[in-house]
């Protein structure tokens, strides 16, 4: 099918940088969505910076993400915009090297970060995404927020009529968005006919590296073969399913299944551990629709 053409409001957009993010493959994944899209109820698990999700604005969605964090954020949109836009607005007047070394520091005191509000803690990741280096999300072993300051001159830290024209989708009248924080499988059991699924997983790396260090446990192959499990059982019960994925041996084999296709897709990446990943790389979309 061609480029669907379905953005509603052109300000609700990604509020993240995020690596991985999907808004330069935007128009190729467009191209692949179903037909009858309008109609389906979206669901996306691993919705990170929601690229896709924003892009299509859907009258009935599902997002998750296992990112507590993260999913704070949307919530806090939803439901303490002016809140938030304050909170961001001091962080923003702060804004110095050594200021986010101590907001970073936080998360370390388990009282502390314990004792702020959702909209601080919200403030705070939207903050620390704004500043960090690359917009990275990275987390060490004990899933303590690691990635050094970007020295940015001006970052957008409140992007205000961003923001808003967020909270004024999430809260129209006719819209019921669902927002969870927990594991895709979980997130998705409920996506059957009339459903569409766009799963966004953490990219399979060849070299069992992960860059962005997203969740402390990782995701790793036996994760993939789960998810690809997920992945057939919601192709079994009806819904309509699309994957991103990197372009290896590994994610074709276990998608190498009648019910699929495997689509090759080039895809601009301008953060990558080794210097050679970096620039357009091999990346593929996997539907289970002809």
């Amino acid at each position: 099918m061609g480029s669907v053409k379905m953005r509603k409001d052109p300000l609700v957009k990604p509020y993240l940088k995020w690596a991985g993010g999907k808004r330069q493959l935007l128009p190729e994944i467009k191209r692949h969505l179903p037909e009858n899209f309008r109609n389906l109820r979206y669901y996306e698990p691993f919705v990170g910076a929601g690229a896709l999700f924003l892009e299509c604005q859907p009258r009935r969605a599902v997002i998750n993400d296992n990112n507590e964090q993260l999913v704070l954020t949307y919530r806090m949109i939803r439901d303490n915009i002016d809140e938030l836009v304050i909170a961001l607005n001091g962080h923003k007047d702060n804004n110095s090297e050594e200021y986010y070394y101590r907001v970073r520091e936080q998360d370390r005191d388990i009282q502390f970060f314990a004792a702020l509000s959702a909209v601080q803690k919200a403030a705070r990741l939207i903050y620390l995404n704004k500043t960090c280096y690359n917009g990275l999300y990275r987390v060490n072993s004990q899933g303590l927020f690691n990635v050094p300051y970007g020295r940015y001159i001006n970052p957008a830290i409140c992007d205000g009529p961003v923001l808003r024209a967020i909270h004024r989708y999430l809260n129209g009248g006719n819209i019921e968005v669902e927002i969870l924080s927990g594991d895709f499988e979980a997130a998705v059991e409920t996506a059957g006919r009339g459903s569409f699924i766009y799963f966004d997983p953490p990219y399979h790396s060849p070299d069992n590296t992960n860059f962005t260090g997203y969740q402390a446990g990782g995701f790793g192959e036996n994760e993939q073969k789960r998810l690809r499990d997920v992945f057939a059982a919601r192709t079994d019960a009806g819904a309509k399913c699309l994957l991103s994925n990197a372009d290896t041996p590994f994610i074709r084999e276990i998608y190498n299944d009648s019910r699929f296709k495997i689509i090759a897709v080039k895809a601009k990446r301008a953060i990558n551990s080794d210097s050679a990943g970096r620039g357009e790389v091999d990346e593929i979309l996997i539907k289970n629709w002809r």
